[in-house]
């Protein structure tokens, strides 16, 4: 049985153009991006370059860019940066129910020094309504952090309607972008963010590597302490490989004409499966709000590790997990109110530039044909309230 890749939002393949740039830097510039001499102009060019290329991508300035070691840093060091460098007495940041946990994790840690989180609801897409965050503001609102697209059901929040209410408000508004970046316009001003957080491997760059937009005139309490590099924000040595693989990638990701056919493959995918299986198959997210690589989908009777099990050869990803014969679903789907006999099922395909008809086809041909055995008696039936149900 072929390999067949459909977990790009787990991970990328490094794109070709990225790897040759890293080829032709690991040989010529091996010095300190610092230094002023013969070997250390190669390695700050490269930086520099590579600062100006993802600075193109999100339609910043380049001092705008500090590079990371990928998006959990750069969401932590939005995060408690911000915290650290206002230090108030009172202080509350707004997120949602659905974040990664490169967001939850760190506003934990904020919880336990007397931050108040705020965690809106999602409805049974996936989506927040901006009027809860409009209603969750106060006065003591540091910071509001939303996802721009979430990694596992692939819905695309209103960040430009929700960052407007924010900046009313006079109160910064950050997105996790890691999904997204690639996928659909991310110019940062088309979305009126004020930070914004982008994890290089999510888009055809090596594991290791990411940044973070910060609009000039916001000020963070850096992280990591030493010598001033990244305009004093992340101190340590850069790396200009990884800094010039990120921009490579950054100047592919600008061209989103390729994601046109993803989204061609991922919707005949879902219509294959949704024509051949009826009412054994439940899809999850906002079809009209979504990520044209993600589907997101359920199937009766089996968990999502059956589903995969069966799939040998192809690599995706499911929504729930087994803990001593117990099945557990994922956050994102709890909050998007999904019954656990149906969020059991559940398998993330997510395609990627490199996906091919083929083999779309023999995925759709093998789920088709699987004899899938259900459970429970009765059928799934949607709900008016958007959910599904099983009778």
């Amino acid at each position: 049985m072929r390999r067949i890749y459909l977990d790009h939002n787990a991970s990328t393949p490094i794109a070709a153009p990225v790897a040759r740039v890293m080829q032709d830097l690991i040989r010529d510039a091996f010095g300190n991006p610092s230094s002023p001499h013969w070997a250390g102009r190669p390695a700050r060019a490269a930086v520099e370059t590579g600062r100006r290329q993802v600075a193109e991508l999100l339609g910043c300035a380049p001092e705008e860019i500090v590079f990371t070691s990928g998006g959990s840093e750069a969401n932590n060091l939005a995060l408690k940066g911000l915290y650290f460098a206002r230090r108030p007495t009172r202080a509350q940041i707004i997120t949602t129910a659905v974040e990664h946990p490169a967001i939850t994790e760190p506003c934990r840690f904020l919880e336990s020094l007397g931050v108040r989180i705020v965690r809106l609801p999602v409805d049974p897409t996936g989506r927040i309504d901006p009027e809860d965050l409009r209603c969750a503001i106060t006065t003591d609102t540091l910071l509001v952090s939303v996802m721009h697209a979430n990694n596992e059901v692939g819905s695309v929040q209103p960040i430009a309607e929700c960052a407007a209410i924010a900046r009313e408000h006079g109160v910064p508004f950050h997105t996790d972008a890691a999904q997204s970046v690639g996928k659909i316009a991310t110019r940062v001003d088309d979305l009126g963010v004020d930070l914004l957080s982008v994890a290089g491997h999510k888009f055809q760059a090596p594991k290791g590597v990411g940044a973070l937009y910060l609009r000039t005139g916001t000020a963070l309490e850096p992280l990591i302490h030493g010598a001033g590099h990244e305009r004093g924000l992340r101190a340590g040595t850069e790396s200009a490989l990884l800094a010039a693989a990120l921009g490579a990638a950054a100047e592919l990701a600008r061209d989103l004409e390729p994601i046109e056919r993803v989204r061609e493959l991922r919707d005949r995918l879902r219509d294959s499966l949704a024509a051949a299986m009826g009412e054994r198959v439940v899809f999850h997210g906002a079809r009209d709000a979504m990520l044209p690589n993600t589907l997101s989908v359920s199937f009766a009777g089996v968990t999502g590790s059956e589903v995969l099990a069966a799939l040998d050869g192809v690599a995706a990803s499911t929504g729930s997990a087994c803990h001593s014969g117990v099945i557990e679903l994922s956050p994102v789907l709890r909050a998007m109110g999904v019954p656990p006999e149906i969020g059991q099922g559940t398998v993330r395909f997510s395609l990627g530039r490199d996906t091919t008809d083929d083999e779309i086809t023999e995925v759709a041909e093998r789920l088709i044909r699987e004899p899938w055995k259900t459970r429970h008696a009765g059928e799934l039936r949607n709900r008016p309230d958007g959910r599904t149900a099983v009778r």
